[in-house]
């Protein structure tokens, strides 16, 4: 079984999704579905369908995260503070070298990346460039648009 590593602050967020998803969202699905099926034939109920499809989907996804719960490989990145180099959990500061743009990225797991909010996967191209490398260091990252280049300028651990 792989490990799925993760901050604990992404380990926290999955399990406070799961614990809506079965104490609000299920029950509620639920009881549209009791609703739904007192209207009658089922085989013409839009509604029951409807809530039936959606009963698939919390499922699914209450599985999904189980599944990557268990299977949690959580990083404590309080351990890395005074790091000089890029590891996993870094908040680091880049500066484009052709644009002159700051940009500051969290390298964390897949399951809690969010480009717009600053936290890059761990397997994508730019967080496997910066693994390892410290500050003032170019970085070059084949990105889908072309090739970039980088300067990192601070590295950090909160």
């Amino acid at each position: 079984m792989e490990k799925v590593p993760m901050t604990a602050a992404g380990h926290a967020a999955l399990e406070s999704e799961l614990k809506r998803l079965t104490s609000v969202e299920r029950p509620r699905i639920i009881e549209a579905i009791a609703e739904a099926r007192g209207h009658g034939d089922l085989s013409e109920n839009a509604e029951y369908h409807a809530a039936k499809e959606q009963h698939g989907l919390n499922e699914g996804r209450i599985a999904e995260i189980e599944d990557k719960l268990s299977r949690a490989d959580i990083i404590d990145v309080s351990k890395l503070v005074g790091s000089k180099t890029i590891k996993f959990g870094a908040i680091v500061t880049l500066v484009d070298e052709d644009t002159e743009e700051k940009k500051t990225y969290q390298i964390v797991g897949d399951v809690e990346a969010d480009v717009k909010s600053g936290k890059i996967s761990i397997s994508s191209p730019i967080a496997r460039a910066l693994i390892g490398k410290s500050v003032n260091d170019t970085v070059e990252v084949a990105a889908p648009g072309g090739a970039r280049s980088y300067e990192v300028v601070k590295v950090k651990y909160a």
